[in-house]
């Protein structure tokens, strides 16, 4: 879309770019916090929304949903830093915001600090048709 092309976004900067005024605050400020948390992260594009990967397996991401931003964490059921609502059947958890005056940098980088620490296996998902855990 850098390019001028219309179409899905194919990178970060794309992909908050697109959002209104207020989602791409949310958006800009996350991806500031998620890289400066997760230098050694790869990030990318991954089924339509910003993820971050840590050896392969996915471990943070954010998404424009209606009313907001949602925040992601594949494996944040299991944090024990509380502010996280369940997402899903698995172990992801998620946090929604409608204002950058909602996100608190101190508890997100907390919950950075756990997505390192406690990981469940997605990227082996579908192969071994279980979720382990690998850290």
């Amino acid at each position: 879309m850098t390019s001028g092309h219309i179409g899905k976004p194919t990178t970060i900067a794309d992909y908050n770019a697109i959002q209104s005024p207020p989602d791409r605050a949310i958006c800009d400020r996350l991806r500031q916090i998620i890289d400066a948390a997760l230098p050694d992260a790869d990030s990318k594009i991954w089924h339509a929304h910003p993820v971050w990967f840590l050896a392969g397996n996915p471990i943070v991401g954010y998404s424009k949903l209606k009313g907001g931003v949602r925040l992601l964490f594949w494996s944040g059921q299991s944090f024990a830093v509380e502010g996280l609502a369940p997402e899903g059947s698995f172990k992801a958890a998620e946090k929604r915001y409608a204002d950058l005056g909602q996100l608190d940098v101190e508890q997100v980088n907390a919950w950075l600090g756990q997505a390192r620490s406690i990981q469940w296996d997605y990227k082996n998902i579908v192969k071994k048709r279980r979720l382990d855990r690998i850290s």
